[in-house]
């Protein structure tokens, strides 16, 4: 033996595995003498040959009964590199290219098998590849010999059955499970479930049906990969997934395959579906195939209800793992690789309809997806993603030793020290600890998604439950319900009988009622938290009304008694947010969450939230774009009211973020509607001196958005702009029309997503009576026709409107030209007699018109005193002073302009403050007038100083009434 194996040998490897590695080299030097090749002498690869051998008895024993699988693997480079994308298919089609019957097929598959499984191996025990490599060739191998076997079979079986020769097979060969996700591992089955389209009967019918053909291609492709003969077996093929399992026929159409899973198929089917995948067969049919198959998988609302089936799956195999005494079964065991499928595909199976993004195959990507989202914390994915790392490592060392599909912990001393030298530690124990850790934090982890709500709460609430039902007589229910905290028991009974036998029973099916009655005791509970309880009960029990029929909302609730408990917080501090609960009850989703509910997004996240939100969805499917941005908007916007109802968020930031929403969603608005125009006409562009230029185009904002004022009730007043200008002003194709026309197209687009009424309700309200000449001008502008009209056109109460006018969105030519316009137009020389005359006159026209108050009442908008009045009075002082204060331009909010007036010395400090102070008052009042669904309008004592403030500042300024 030569000296640097014999030191490699004494160094760096366990004692105990020495002797077996020393016979080893022995019989390997002696097959390579006989075979007529040389001994590998290079340190370092003799290095990792006697690592991977003390690994893997079945490389090991492979590369002795056959040296040339090592050399040749040499020889062409392929141990030493990586594979592209089409390896496999590529050099599998190379070895059958010449094979002339099935017999001859079985052998070179299983040559070929050999070959590449002692390659995965050795990389995967030579440190040379990583696991995300390691189970992408494991899965491009499987493919690979499914797809080319099955080619090779149809064809034979074209010619046998006397087919002409244009006819190709049409088989869907599904890969489920980790096949499909391509995560399989080193000695895995191979689960797969067979279809092909109906469209081939036709085509068939002469000579054989089709069930009849795909029959017996399938089962030779299954007896081709599956059976043992003197060479091995490719892949063990586990067909048991299809449907009706082991009961049904092996292969099926399309339509019997839609018609199963739509009619019969299960919840662990959905949860097998998650991964399916076509490993082989025509693309056409594949995607077909799968488009059948995915509302069976993902469902268009959010299905909590899929906690509890995979929450009864996974009892059942802890069962199982029970009675087979396999705790130390690093798949099924507590800890194991299931439990972390188990938690990414429940929320797959939750919310993948939703959120198109969680449609993925891989448990590490969709780990990935979960924390982006929020679903589930960073901290815990990548505990999570470590754990699975780490599972699948062990797994795959453990089947790499025989090449036999094993996960269950060696009990020898000599299996344990391989398994803990194969994972990089020094002896047995060290692994155990961080194996245990690992299962430990996976096992937590999986308790706290899965833990059983009724079994968390049903304590507190097991006394309401026989109130809920009836079973209780009215004295013990009475007893029951004021010892829970309801003030009123009788009235709160009366109402519990008359819900029970109401509308929202009539509707539910026995499952749905099931659920509603594991809610309503909790449901009782939490509301007895909250007073007034009885209107805070009211208020949950119109929610469930609206969603009667819909037990998946239901579930929701049941599964997250924390959601349950700040609906009921919120129920009773806002109607407006019940009533918007009612009206819109996927936003329950928004409460799952507390840390985030009530900590309302910047601009930059929530643009990143709305850009997931809406990928996926095919560019075409504008129904489905809409739903989701108004989603998006009522999410966001209930983020803030929870956050001002419970937090006390200043007004200023309620209004910052309720703008930063609008920006957010125009942005995307305009950038859908942009893209669709493009797809049919092209870009518009229009000559200017010799030059052939893209027309711009801008939504500029006014009133509440171009304040950054909104409140939650506020509508957008926009105005469209756009720059083209000059000659050949016209579109590039396809279809070639002016610009005028390609811009009102484009804005009649925007209008349409925003203020169109769906399922889902409406995005805004949009109003665009500021624009040039009002409701009988054109609906887009030119930026010569708006500056032609604000010079020379524009009322005084349309230049007090520009004051608080900016590009929201668009072109940053018009943004500039557009503020060159404005600048000009606002600080143009002016009588201020006239102009104190014309506001004065305008602002006691708009309280006639608008002032709805009853005596001992005040509007805390339109009434003396109230938003408008200060509002008023800084336009006013804007219009006079800007000409000779440059820096009033800056400004398009009040309480910016009333600083900026200190700081020119327009007002008396102690006005400005008295105003600012007032306005963020009367904003916050009229913003918690709304969240109460009222209007704001209230007893005149109310803020009577900050208005009687208003009002002597606006009798000094503006002298008029």
């Amino acid at each position: 033996m030569p000296m640097s194996i014999n030191r490699q040998l004494s160094t760096g490897l366990p004692g105990l595995l020495r002797d077996a590695l020393l016979e080893a080299w022995e019989a390997f030097a002696a097959a390579t003498a006989e075979s007529g090749h040389a001994l590998p002498r290079h340190p370092d690869f003799t290095a990792s040959l006697l690592r991977v051998w003390a690994c893997s008895d079945f490389v090991r024993q492979t590369c002795i009964r056959d040296p040339s699988v090592l050399y040749d693997q040499l020889a062409d480079g392929s141990l030493l590199g990586d594979y592209a994308a089409d390896e496999y298919r590529n050099r599998l089609g190379h070895a059958i290219a010449s094979v002339r019957d099935e017999a001859g097929l079985h052998y070179v598959l299983r040559r070929f098998r050999e070959r590449e499984m002692v390659r995965i191996a050795w990389r995967d025990l030579a440190g040379w590849a990583p696991l995300d490599e390691v189970l992408h060739d494991l899965s491009g191998l499987a493919e690979a010999c499914v797809s080319i076997t099955l080619e090779w079979l149809g064809a034979r079986l074209v010619q046998e059955y006397g087919i002409r020769k244009s006819f190709s097979p049409s088989l869907v060969v599904l890969g489920m499970g980790k096949l499909g996700a391509r995560e399989l591992n080193f000695s895995s089955d191979i689960d797969l479930i067979f279809a092909y389209p109906e469209a081939d009967e036709e085509q068939l019918c002469r000579q054989a049906t089709a069930h009849e053909f795909y029959l017996q291609l399938g089962q030779r492709l299954v007896r081709a990969l599956d059976a043992q003969t003197q060479d091995g077996f490719v892949f063990r093929v586990d067909m048991r997934l299809r449907p009706y399992g082991d009961s049904g026929p092996l292969v099926a159409s399309f339509d019997a395959i839609a018609d199963y899973y739509q009619l019969q198929g299960r919840e662990w089917e959905r949860y097998a579906m998650i991964k399916a995948r076509p490993v082989a067969g025509p693309e056409r049919a594949s995607k077909a195939l799968m488009e059948l198959l995915r509302p069976f998988v993902y469902r268009r609302y959010l299905d909590f209800g899929a906690f509890e089936s995979l929450r009864s799956l996974k009892q059942q195999i802890i069962s199982e793992v029970e009675r087979k005494g396999m705790q130390d079964n690093i798949k099924l065991g507590p800890g194991g690789i299931r439990e972390i499928e188990f938690i990414v595909q429940a929320f797959q199976l939750v919310r993948g309809g939703r959120e198109p993004v969680l449609q993925q195959r891989r448990v590490l990507t969709v780990l990935k997806v979960l924390a982006e989202l929020g679903y589930l914390p960073a901290v815990v994915t990548l505990q999570l993603s470590e754990a699975y790392v780490f599972l699948r490592r062990t797994e795959n060392r453990l089947q790499a030793v025989a090449d036999e599909q094993v996960h269950e912990l060696p009990e020898d001393e000599y299996g344990r020290v391989r398994l803990a030298w194969s994972m990089g530690y020094p002896d047995w124990e060290s692994f155990l600890h961080t194996l245990d850790a690992h299962r430990r934090s996976v096992q937590e982890h999986f308790d706290q998604v899965f833990a059983d709500p009724q079994q968390r709460e049903e304590s507190g609430a097991r006394d309401l439950a026989d109130v809920w039902k009836g079973a209780a007589d009215t004295r013990q229910a009475v007893q029951a319900l004021a010892a829970a905290g309801y003030h009123d028991p009788d009235e709160a009974l009366a109402w519990l009988e008359q819900f029970r036998h109401g509308p929202v029973t009539r509707h539910l099916g026995e499952q749905g009622r099931q659920r509603l009655d594991d809610l309503m005791p909790l449901a009782l509970k939490m509301a007895a938290a909250n007073q007034p309880a009885l209107d805070v009960l009211k208020r949950i029990g119109a929610l469930l009304e609206s969603i009667a029929g819909r037990t998946t909302y239901l579930s929701l609730l049941v599964e997250n008694p924390g959601a349950l408990a700040q609906l009921a917080q919120l129920c009773a501090a806002s109607s407006w947010v019940a009533a918007e609960l009612a009206r819109h009850p996927i936003l329950l989703d928004e409460l799952l969450d507390p840390r985030g509910l009530y900590e309302p997004l910047d601009k930059t996240a929530l643009g990143a939230v709305l850009a997931v939100r809406l990928a996926g969805i095919p560019a075409d499917d504008l129904e489905q774009q809409m739903d989701r941005l108004r989603q998006f908007r009522q999410a966001q916007t209930l983020h803030i009211a929870a956050a001002d109802i419970v937090t006390g968020l200043p007004v200023t930031r309620v209004a910052d973020s309720l703008t930063a929403i609008a920006e957010v969603v125009l942005e995307t608005v305009i950038q859908l509607a942009w893209d669709h125009m493009l797809v049919r006409y092209g870009r518009p562009a229009y000559l200017a001196h010799g030059r052939l230029r893209e027309a711009g185009f801008a939504i500029v904002g006014y009133g509440k958005l171009g304040g950054a004022e909104m409140g939650y009730g506020s509508d957008l007043d926009i105005v469209f702009l756009h720059d083209s200008t000059g000659n050949e002003q016209h579109t590039a194709g396809p279809r070639v029309i002016d610009n005028s026309e390609f811009f009102t197209r484009l804005s009649q687009r925007i209008i349409h997503l925003l203020n169109t009424f769906t399922a889902a309700g409406i995005l805004y309200e949009v109003d665009m009576r500021l624009r040039p000449n009002g409701n009988s001008g054109l609906l887009v502008s030119s930026m010569d026709a708006f500056a032609e009209y604000q010079r020379r056109n524009a009322w005084t109460w349309e230049n007090q409107a520009l004051i608080r006018a900016r590009v929201v969105v668009g072109s940053e030519e018009i943004r500039r030209q557009f503020e060159r316009i404005r600048s000009g137009v606002l600080a143009r020389p002016r009588d201020a007699e006239k102009l104190r005359a014309e506001v004065v006159d305008m602002r006691n026209r708009m309280r006639q018109e608008l002032d709805k108050a009853d005596p001992g009442e005040v509007d805390l908008k339109h009434g003396s005193g109230g938003i408008v009045d200060i509002e008023f009075m800084v336009q006013f002082g804007v219009l006079r002073w800007s000409g000779e204060h440059e820096g009033l331009l800056r400004y398009t909010w009040t309480l910016g302009l009333l600083q900026a007036f200190r700081e020119y010395g327009l007002l008396p400090a102690d006005e400005v403050d008295a105003l600012s102070a007032a306005y963020c008052a009367l904003r916050q009042r009229i913003n918690h007038r709304v969240l109460q669904d009222a209007p704001a309008l209230v007893d005149s004592s109310e803020l009577a100083e900050e208005r009687a403030a208003v009002g002597r500042i606006w009798q000094r300024v503006m002298g008029g009434a």
